[in-house]
């Protein structure tokens, strides 16, 4: 795996975590909703 930045700063790695997690919540309640449409 390439690294862009040898050493990110903490706010960056800190919004990349949130970002990752809103979107890993958002594909969540898309499955839910698929399954649970009739």
């Amino acid at each position: 795996m390439g690294v862009l930045e040898p050493n990110p700063p903490n706010g960056q790695r800190k919004f990349l975590g949130l970002l990752s997690l809103i979107l890993g919540i958002s594909v969540i309640i898309g499955i839910i909703a698929t399954l649970a449409s009739p």
